[in-house]
């Protein structure tokens, strides 16, 4: 298909079983290294994500996930071990998976209704990806560090001020609180309050805010799916779509499809931060069907992921914004976490599995795979179908 990067993510336990060996488990590592040795030789550059929502059960269960702060030596741990084998062979990582869309993962410590449990959690988490950039520039000098956010678009549902203000309030507690500090390195003020409004307190450990000022994350990468539409009577724990946008069209799943969102966000983030962008998740779920000739015929993909990199290409031409690269979500069928099911499929290539797992495993591209082999060999320039 002629990738450029490949994004994956490592399963903890591959490498730590229970996060409290001391030495890494050797196979796990040796299936990495094959993973970035098999993309290095098509010249495919690895991203790696260390943490996609997941721990070991057996410090999630004993410690109460990242509540605890021995979670950071014990992530700590798992990124050394990383960089000692796959560090002269991977450039960009990421430390965390959408962190501030874990909020609902008691087992990670993130329960949404403990909120003063939650917010030391992610306090822990901040710690352990700013520590995880320092030990990573001091061994691999070159390799650049993000951590990816969801940061789809938020807008105001009018102009009332109470919805302008409701909104903007939504976007900072819910997304652009966890950039803010790993990448200005300084909890803000709009935090501040909204932790003495809710009678929260994080523990801190001496040095740490020196921590997270010195050592903040080189780019920022996000996914970006939909835009919701905020009133200030929308509840802010509801991360997608709270109200209908009467403007955009929907999946079959209800999700807005909104392009000129990802512009918006682009502008959004880069006049913020000033650090460079990595759209590293965009793509639609659909409920693709092979015909009589026994392939998809999935146009549909093609424009909503051809809209999408069309105002990419104005924001970096038009805007000037630093945009480092893009990984659509996702090159083959998988199950959907948003929905659990096989049903809502997002690939390139058709994977023949039912939502009860039952199938053939057999894999067949969809139309919509030559034609993005099409957009990568010309970088964008030909989206035509």
């Amino acid at each position: 298909m002629g990738f450029k990067i490949f994004r994956f993510s490592i399963c903890w336990t591959r490498i730590f079983p229970t996060g409290e060996e001391s030495e890494p488990n050797k196979t796990g590592l040796d299936f990495y290294e094959n993973v970035v040795d098999e993309c290095l030789k098509y010249d495919i550059e690895p991203l790696i994500t260390i943490c996609h929502d997941e721990m070991p059960a057996y410090i999630a269960n004993k410690y109460g996930g990242w509540y605890s702060r021995h979670l950071i030596d014990c992530f700590l741990k798992l990124s050394k071990a990383l960089f000692e084998r796959l560090g002269g062979k991977v450039k960009y990582w990421l430390t965390f998976n959408e962190i501030n869309a874990v909020m609902g993962y008691p087992e990670m410590g993130m329960n949404s209704v403990e909120d003063k449990k939650r917010f030391q959690g992610v306090h822990h988490e901040f710690i352990a990806s700013a520590l995880t950039v320092k030990m990573g520039k001091e061994m691999m000098p070159d390799a650049l560090f993000g951590t990816m956010f969801a940061l789809s678009a938020f807008y105001p549902e009018s102009c009332n001020p109470k919805d302008v203000f409701a909104a903007m309030s939504s976007r900072r507690v819910k997304g652009l609180f966890y950039s803010d500090v790993m990448i200005r390195g300084y909890y803000p003020n709009y935090a501040l309050g909204l932790f003495e409004e809710m009678g929260i307190e994080i523990k801190k450990e001496p040095g740490d805010d020196e921590i997270l000022k010195k050592y903040t994350i080189d780019f920022l990468a996000f996914s970006y799916y939909r835009s919701a539409i905020i009133n200030d009577k929308s509840n802010i724990n509801i991360l997608i779509d709270a109200n209908p946008n009467p403007y955009l069209e929907t999946t079959p799943w209800g999700t807005s499809v909104d392009p000129l969102g990802l512009r918006y966000v682009l502008n959004e983030l880069y006049d913020r931060y000033q650090r460079p962008l990595f759209i590293v998740e965009n793509g639609c779920g659909h409920l693709d069907k092979l015909d009589e000739n026994g392939t998809v015929n999935d146009t549909y993909r093609m424009k909503y992921l051809g809209d999408h990199i069309t105002q990419i290409s104005n924001a970096i031409n038009l805007d000037k914004i630093p945009v480092m690269g893009y990984t659509p979500w996702a090159p083959i069928d998988l199950v959907s976490l948003a929905t659990g099911e096989m049903t809502k499929r997002y690939g390139f290539v058709y994977t023949d599995m039912d939502n009860e797992g039952k199938g053939t495993k057999k894999r067949i591209k969809k139309a919509s795979f030559d034609w993005y082999k099409k957009v990568i060999a010309t970088n964008g320039e030909d989206l035509s179908y």
